[in-house]
């Protein structure tokens, strides 16, 4: 009983106290429980997408995070592409032991894989195909591998050790 009192004393303390804290320019005083943990959904966006649209052309849209674009000056190993409508190679750097990422990348004629296998798929018009890409070696994709040499827009890389 003397412990039901004392937390009852307490209780009714802290309970006095409250319109006390608000009066005192605290500010508005509310229940943490009714305020909920935060949305924690990952959505796969691709980070900092609007920039690399903006600065190089290319649009990249989601993934798992283990292909991630890179400057293919920073090292070796990547996958790279080539693309009529890019001035350079595009550069992806793979992680983990699989990926994906979709983007849009027109006119893309070749790749290069690296150690992991890869596929790539591709779109002209509302014909979808993919396309194995051979290990450390260029592979013609898209138009270099379509008798009509149509132009293919890449869409996804899926890769997996």
């Amino acid at each position: 009983m003397r412990t039901l009192g004392a937390a009852l004393g307490v209780g009714t303390l802290a309970w006095l106290a409250l319109p006390a804290a608000a009066s005192s320019g605290a500010g508005p005083v509310s229940p943490i429980a009714q305020e909920g943990p935060g949305s924690a959904v990952e959505t796969f966006d691709y980070p900092g997408a609007a920039k690399i649209l903006a600065e190089k052309k290319i649009t990249l849209k989601r993934g798992d995070g283990h292909i991630t674009y890179v400057d293919c000056a920073s090292g070796t190993g990547f996958i790279e592409l080539l693309a009529r409508q890019q001035d350079q190679k595009i550069c992806f750097k793979v992680t983990g032991n699989s990926g994906w990422l979709t983007m849009e990348i027109p006119s893309v004629h070749s790749i290069k894989g690296n150690d992991y296998t890869t596929e790539a798929n591709m779109t002209v018009g509302s014909e979808s195909k993919s396309f194995d890409i051979l290990k450390n070696q260029w592979t013609g994709v898209g138009e270099s591998a379509d008798k009509d040499k149509r132009e293919y827009m890449l869409v996804e890389l899926k890769t997996a050790k």
